[in-house]
């Protein structure tokens, strides 16, 4: 082998620690090569025309920065032809420990609860469905595994995703989105993922999860795909709406309870996109450079929470992690996916992220549509894999694991048993198989719950809620039904016409209805007797003014869209070009507060915006942010509105005063063959994090909200839980003398580590005079020696509390939750130096104070 790169030489600097030597199934040590090309196997359908910031907005106050791109990569990393052996990674082999650590079927899972305590065991039933898989795949040709393991193609089946009969194995349909049954009839349209984190509420992410689940299996559909859970690293990211913010505990905790949903209601899970997809741009061509301690404290603990919660199944990104595509990525698919985390399931390619054959040798089981790109009728897997097992290039044992996992997965939901067929027409939206069945039961009611629940209330100076006002006036196209129909464009990809309700590209689904904030209001006017008068045209501003004067309140509604990058939208390719209010809506709001002094905003946003033109305006007398709401967004902004429920969103990321305010910014421009670097220099500093540690300012902090009532907190205090007899107490011991977790199968996923270590306890008191949830935050404060910003998010409740009365809460801490990523021991271990804790209402707003105990 001639000379190193020099690119390779600083990916084995930077991962010189982070690749254990002990891993059962590390590949051989053959060394990865640079390749002399770029990117040969890029499949983005985004124009290659450079987003330049000229077409940007020049406001300072509204416009978010774009990075000039660096196209300093060399080419993407890849394995070289050699013979690779194989040995599959052990299974687990604690024994389940009830009432913690009980034996877990995903059909039934532990009830959800506000501080969970319990630690489902998937094991048990991962170990019977190996057993069955095993069995059905053991008279089958290398052929037919290999077909297990490869799509029929794009367009060549009922589902965006399908894998064909294999003898007694019926195959899999493999379904969006992340919020529904999408491309099919007679579904429901729920809130996105970022709706649902505001919640900040188990019990309705579980739910939530559950109904998805339900309606997929009505349909269906094996594998559903979602949820997704990248970070919000990037405030104009174009999917950002699909996950669940811009902090890993609350993003985790989500997919957590998502991923119990969905698999209690019968369908396969897919965590996705695995990893450091934060942008849409170029996301074929683009590197995402992250240091490892980043990689595990931030960007991986969504996925590690999805293992623990028992997915089957995880989607690899279309992007390069540090220099090698993500689904060819060994570090990441098989030394923390499924070493580390103990990940028992199957990794897909994201559709045509497949790049090579020996992506199987890297991790990957199971390509996605089947196609190198999108409709070739070509492939990296079927008979190319059948040819490099049998000319001994990758070994059989590694084809048996691969198509083992995929049967496996299947059996472990019990679709063996029953499973409804498949009555989804992707590719033809008129067949009448769409409409056999309709999964939508009264999951409407759970859309509305969490639409409200997701609102936040930002402002409030007595405007709301509305009590029987005597005339009202809806400004601004966001409070009208769609001009042409809820669902007028393919994948929702254009520009909003009335209510943005979701995102556009595939992560949404059909809507059945939609319902407008105009529909909803008009339905209460009706019964309090008001007056309502609208004006929905958003650019005859001084229209707009005068239909507001002399009006009791004035309700302007303006929303900000993006999402994925195949389809541009007024010149935002998926990503946003700015942080600033659609259709002039900054302006839309000045004319409107300019003649009334009562005025709403309500905004419907794909993520933060730049408020700052309007915010302090003395006559907007309340800001709500109503998130993306699905079929019921107009129900569920009117509930607000008028107190049907009390505001108890929270913010999942930060309203900023200025887009430069934010660590990171979203990276543009390269030629077709550049491969662009995104280096991730905030590292652990992502979103609040950043602004803590650097003394900004926000508009508004993560995990913000207001209530139509108060609340205080008391009677703070912390309790060690002892757990006698235990049967990994040694490991305990070690990491309270400052040892780090061993290098092992399932390390950063032990029971161990994971079981309840600390209970905090306190009491919430509403001190106002309506009947109101909360949701108590707990912020981690390491020492200065640990290199941790000064607020981490560890843990959050809920509460609902009468006027005048008190309850109590409690938050529980892991070992984990206390733990730090040590990269040279490649372990979690135990800061040193005092850890103190904060209980609050938001991340910057602490109500009690306390010391983690030695």
């Amino acid at each position: 082998m001639g000379p190193r790169p020099l690119s390779f030489v600083l990916l084995l600097v930077s991962y010189a620690v982070a690749i254990p030597t002990t891993s059962a199934s590390a590949v051989s040590s053959s060394t990865p090569v640079a390749s002399n090309t770029s990117s040969t196997g890029a499949t983005s359908s985004i124009s290659s025309a450079n987003i330049s910031t000229s077409g940007v907005a020049t406001s300072v106050s509204t416009t978010s920065l774009m990075t000039s791109y660096l196209a300093t990569e060399t080419g993407p990393l890849t394995l070289p032809i050699s013979h690779y052996s194989f040995s599959p990674f052990p299974t687990p082999t604690l024994a389940p420990d009830p009432p913690i650590f009980p034996a877990t079927d995903p059909l039934d899972p532990p009830p959800v609860s506000a501080d969970p305590v319990v630690v489902p065991d998937f094991a048990p039933a991962w170990a019977a469905a190996y057993t069955k898989a095993m069995s059905m795949i053991s008279n089958f040709t290398i052929q037919q595994k290999a077909n297990i393991t490869t799509g029929v193609g794009w367009g060549n089946g009922l589902c965006v995703g399908n894998i064909a009969a294999v003898g007694d194995f019926p195959g899999l349909c493999l379904q969006d989105s992340p919020l529904g049954v999408r491309d099919t009839d007679f579904v429901t349209s729920f809130p996105a993922g970022i709706t649902t984190a505001s919640t900040w509420n188990r019990a309705l992410m579980r739910a939530r999860g559950l109904a998805m689940g339900q309606e997929h299996r009505m349909k269906g559909v094996n594998v559903a795909l979602g949820p997704m859970m990248n970070m919000g690293r990037i405030a104009q990211g174009g999917r950002n709406w699909e996950g669940f913010g811009a902090d890993p505990f609350l993003s985790g905790e989500a997919a957590y309870e998502t991923i119990l949903g969905l698999q209690a209601g019968g369908v396969q899970a897919t965590a996705k996109h695995y990893i450091n997809n934060e942008q849409e741009w170029k996301r074929t061509q683009e590197s995402s450079n992250v240091d490892d301690r980043t990689q595990h404290e931030i960007y991986a603990h969504p996925f590690m929470r999805s293992v623990m919660a028992g997915v089957s199944s995880v989607m690899c990104s279309y992007n390069l992690v540090n220099d090698t595509y993500a689904c060819n990525n060994n570090k990441t698919l098989n030394d923390i996916m499924k070493r580390e985390f103990g990940f028992q399931g199957f990794i897909q390619s994201d559709w045509a992220a497949t790049m090579d054959t020996l992506g199987a040798v890297a991790g990957l089981d199971l390509t996605m549509p089947g196609d190198i790109t999108m409709g070739s009728g070509t492939t990296y897997f079927g008979q190319n894999l059948t040819d490099f097992v049998l000319n001994d290039t990758i070994s059989i044992q590694r084809l048996d694991d691969m198509a083992t996992r995929i049967i496996a997965a299947w059996y472990f939901l019990h679709q063996d048993e029953g499973y409804p067929n498949t009555t989804v027409s992707s590719f033809d939206l008129y067949n009448p198989l769409n409409q056999e069945v309709n999964a939508q039961s009264d999951h409407y009611l759970i859309v509305r719950e969490i639409g409200a629940a997701g609102t936040v209330l930002l402002k409030n100076e007595g405007a709301l809620p509305l009590c029987k006002p005597k005339n009202i006036v809806l400004v601004g196209s966001d409070a009208a039904p769609p001009t042409s129909g809820p669902n007028e464009y393919t994948d929702q990809g254009g520009d909003p016409s009335g209510i943005l309700a979701m995102g556009w590209g595939s992560g949404t689904d059909n809507f059945t209805y939609l319902v407008s904030p105009y529909e909803a209001i008009q339905a209460r006017a009706r019964v309090d007797q008001t007056s309502v008068f609208w004006d929905f045209d958003d650019w005859d501003l001084a229209a707009a003014g005068n239909s507001v004067i002399g009006m009791e309140a004035a309700i302007v509604f303006v929303n900000s869209d993006s999402g994925e990058g195949y389809i541009t939208v007024d010149g935002n390719a998926g990503d946003r070009q700015n942080l600033s209010a659609w259709h002039q809506g900054d302006q839309l709001i000045l004319a409107v507060a300019a003649q009334n002094n009562n005025t709403i905003v309500v905004t419907n946003s794909v993520g933060p915006l730049i408020i700052e033109p309007w915010v302090d305006h003395p006559n907007v007398t309340a800001i709500v942010w109503a998130n993306l709401g699905g079929n019921e967004a107009g129900n569920a902004i009117a509930d607000i509105l008028y107190g049907a429920w009390n505001p108890s969103g929270k913010l999942p990321y930060t309203i900023a005063k200025s887009p430069a305010d934010y660590p990171a910014q979203l990276v543009t421009g390269g030629t077709a063959a550049d491969i662009l670097s995104i280096n991730y220099t905030e590292g652990l500093f992502i979103d609040y994090r950043w602004f803590d540690a650097q003394n900004i300012t926000p508009r508004y902090e993560f995990g913000f909200g207001l209530s139509y009532t108060t609340f205080e907190y008391s009677n703070l205090a912390i309790t060690k839980i002892y757990h006698e007899d235990y049967a990994q107490t040694d490991l305990v011991h070690n990491w309270e003398d400052g040892g780090a977790t061993p290098i092992a199968e399932g390390s950063t996923t032990a029971l161990w580590l994971h079981m309840p270590a600390y209970k905090i306890t306190f009491d919430v008191t509403n001190t106002g005079a309506l009947y109101g949830g909360e949701v108590p935050q707990l912020y981690i404060h390491h020492s200065p020696s640990a290199g941790e910003p000064p607020s981490v998010l560890k843990g959050f409740t809920n509460v609902v509390v009468s006027p005048g009365q008190t309850t109590s809460a409690s938050i529980t801490l892991s070992r984990y939750d206390l733990s730090i990523w040590d990269v040279v021991r490649q372990g979690w271990a135990k800061p040193e130096g005092t850890m103190t804790f904060s209980v609050g209402a938001s991340s910057r707003d602490f109500r009690l104070n306390g010391t983690i105990p030695a």
